[in-house]
This record gives C-alpha cells, sequence and structure tokens, in this order.
C-alpha cells in the first residue's frame, strides 16, 4: 500500500484553511490504527504517533512512556508503519521523535523518518515534563531540551512540517528561531478519566500561561499556527474556554480521545450487558419497550430524561410523543406527584446543576449557562434571579466559598 505524500507548503496551507473556516484545528495523538482511523473520519487536521499512545492502549497512563520499558523511537517507528500510515489517506501523520535517544544519529533518523513517509516531525517524549534534580541530573549528561530544539531544526531541513512542544516563553522563542510551524504549549500530562497525573492545573492559570508564551511567539512570527495540548483541557467545553479572547489556532489530545472515552464506553457497555448497575439510558429505552405499569415509571423517566438532556432544548411535547401519552394527561400527573410543575422541576433542576459546574470547574457564569440550557446568558441570569432572590453574580458571592 503505497503512503500519501504530503508537501509541507501544502499542509500548512491546508491548516490554515481549516482555521480560517472552522477557526480552529485539532490533532489526535493515536496510539492505535483504531483511534487514528475514527479521529479522521471525525475530521482531526492531524495525527500525532507518540509513544505514549500505546501506552494508553495497554491500560497504563502516558507518563510510562518516560520509562525504560521500551525504546520509544523504534516502537512509535513500528506502530506508526503497520498501524497509522496504512490507515490514513487524507490528513499528515506526525511522528513523535524522542531527539534525546542516545542510540540514533538525529540527522539520520529524522531523514528515515521522511523516507518512510510521515510529513512531520513532534518532539516527544520531552525533557520539558521533567523537573527537579532528576532534570539536572539528565542536562549534566547533555541529555537536554536543546536536542529536540535541534531535532525541529533538522526536520525544517528536511522539508517536513514540525510541531513543537514547549513549557515556557524561553523555549518557545528557541522553538521559533529553530523555525517550527507549529508551537504547542504543552499543559501537562492529562487530567480527568481513571489515570493521569494528580496534579491539576486550573483551566484559568493554564490559559494565562498559554496567552504569555504565545504573546513573544507572535512578537517574532506572527504567522506560526499556536495550539495548546493536555493538562485540565479535557472537554469541549474546557477547550473552548481556552479559546475564548485568545489568538490559539487549535487543541491537541491524546488521552482526552483515546482513554478517557475508552473508559468511559467500556465501563458503561459492561454495566449495561451486565445489569448489576442502573445505566440509566439502557434502562430508559427498555421502559419504553416494554411499557410501564405504574406511574411511579412516568414520572421516573421524565426526572431522568431530564438528567440527561437537561443541557439540550426539550419540553414536555416532545417526551409526550416518547411515551405515546397526552401532554396534559403526563403534566397532570408529573404536577400531582412531584408537587411542581415540569417547567418549574426543569429550571430547578438546571439552576442547582449551575451552581455544581460553578463549584467543579469555576468556569465563567456565561459558559456555565450554555452547559445548562440556556444560550442566553441575559436569560439565564433573569430566570436566577426570579428563582434565588439574587443575580447569579450575587448569590455565589454570598452563599458559595471561592477557597
Amino acid at each position: 500500500m503505497s503512503v500519501p505524500h504530503f508537501e509541507k507548503d501544502q499542509i500548512i496551507k491546508q491548516l490554515k484553511k481549516q482555521i480560517k473556516i472552522n477557526r480552529h484545528i485539532i490533532g489526535v495523538a493515536a496510539g492505535s490504527g483504531l483511534t487514528a482511523k475514527y479521529a479522521e473520519e471525525g475530521g482531526a487536521d492531524l495525527i500525532l504517533a507518540l509513544s505514549s499512545g500505546l501506552f494508553r492502549q495497554k491500560g497504563l497512563s502516558s507518563l510510562a512512556a518516560y520509562l525504560p520499558f521500551v525504546n520509544s523511537n523504534d516502537k512509535v517507528m513500528e506502530f506508526g508503519l503497520k498501524e497509522l500510515l496504512p490507515r490514513i489517506n487524507k490528513i499528515p501523520v506526525i511522528f513523535g521523535v524522542m531527539a534525546t535517544d542516545p542510540s540514533i544519529h538525529l540527522e539520520n533518523f529524522i531523514q528515515q523518518v521522511k523516507e518512510k513517509g510521515f510529513a512531520g516531525i513532534n518532539n516527544y517524549p520531552t525533557v520539558g515534563l521533567i523537573d527537579g534534580k532528576y532534570r539536572e541530573a539528565l542536562e549534566e549528561q547533555g541529555i537536554s531540551y536543546k536536542q529536540e530544539v535541534e531535532s525541529i531544526s533538522i526536520a525544517n531541513k528536511f522539508g517536513l512540517l514540525t510541531v513543537a512542544f514547549v513549557f515556557n516563553k524561553e523555549q518557545a522563542i528557541q522553538m521559533v528561531n529553530s523555525g517550527a510551524d507549529v508551537i504547542c504549549v504543552h499543559l501537562g500530562l492529562t487530567t480527568g478519566g481513571k489515570l493521569g497525573s494528580k496534579h491539576i492545573q486550573s483551566l484559568q492559570s493554564a490559559k494565562i500561561l498559554a496567552q504569555e508564551i504565545f504573546d513573544v511567539v507572535t512578537e517574532r512570527n506572527p504567522d506560526i499556527i499556536k495550539m495548546v495540548y493536555g493538562g485540565p483541557v479535557n472537554k469541549p467545553v474546557d477547550v473552548q474556554f481556552i479559546y475564548d479572547g485568545t489568538n490559539i489556532d487549535g487543541y491537541i489530545g491524546g488521552s482526552v480521545f483515546e482513554r478517557i472515552p475508552a473508559e468511559q464506553v467500556v465501563l458503561q457497555v459492561t454495566e449495561s450487558f451486565k445489569k448489576t448497575n442502573e445505566v440509566r439510558y439502557d434502562e430508559l429505552i427498555e421502559k419504553i419497550i416494554s411499557g410501564f405499569s405504574t406511574i411511579d415509571d412516568y414520572i421516573d423517566f421524565i426526572k431522568r430524561y431530564i438528567s440527561l438532556h437537561y443541557k439540550d432544548e426539550i419540553s414536555l411535547n416532545e417526551i409526550s410523543e416518547i411515551l405515546h401519552v397526552s401532554r396534559s394527561h403526563l403534566s397532570t400527573l408529573f404536577k400531582k406527584n412531584v408537587g411542581v410543575s415540569f417547567t418549574d422541576y426543569l429550571i430547578d433542576f438546571r439552576l442547582n446543576r449551575a451552581l455544581e459546574i460553578y463549584q467543579e470547574k469555576r468556569l465563567p457564569l456565561t459558559i456555565i449557562a450554555e452547559l445548562v440550557g440556556y444560550q442566553n446568558y441575559s436569560q439565564f441570569s433573569k430566570i436566577f434571579k426570579k428563582r434565588k432572590g439574587k443575580s447569579p453574580r450575587e448569590f455565589i458571592k454570598s452563599n458559595i466559598t471561592t477557597s
């Protein structure tokens, strides 16, 4: 099978076209052909072949790529050639080069990466994730970030797309000077799910760090594509928060596209087959199929439907059509048994969920309003004040600690 050939200029042109059309681009660090295939179908703009992906497929943390289990460059070459390149047709595959590997001649190896059909390189695993005495010891032995900067410079000479992970302004300047095409601020290992680093950077501090770095990048080269990776950014709403008010062009994720969805879906599907735990969606469907025997079944269905779809535009008309019961009858049943109307129950559910999200994430209230089903913040604020007696900001200030 022939491997599609991607010219660097054409890749950059296509990425900037996507930024213009969609405002942002997406890179997926894939550890298997399955992930890469469906990431491409889902609209990803880049696939990154990183050794951490192999360990995610084994149920381990991405951090395993930093331990002497395997040779990173050998493994990336192996699974990149066997699983990624044969399954990707329309977008470039970027090779994660461990530039500090003492067993390779860096220039010769990068030339080999190009000859095998990879469209570019990324400096990973990177010593940028290592600090303290261990980092000092590595640098004393000549194992340093400078080698990663060199790898980007060499790759540029060979006409490969270069995606540079950076952790601070100094490294960003070095990578800009080396000719990097994409500067990606690495915010640390992705948090969330059941694996990953315990250290959680707040979204706000991550956004501030990224913007500070990109300010110096833009000063030196306004044409560089600017992206972020990992850390606390693990949901679409997190990414949107990082984008808002910044000049960031895109997001790269690994665990967020591969490990976390697999954890959640495999867990839920297994539970649904085992039937030892409550799996809400499947249970709702089964109840519709088998029919309801008591009034409590109808009330329980409505409550659970709200808990699943409160973010969406929902109505009692919609639910009555699902259940094949008249809206007026369903409305009477609900109010008689719950004590409040369907509309009042939905409003209270959304407002209480908004407060929970604020306590969990400390996101801006405008974003939280959208997350609980209100596209118009002024409407959210008006309803909140009518219900709680205070505006959202006043209520939070007097009722929720900020510590």
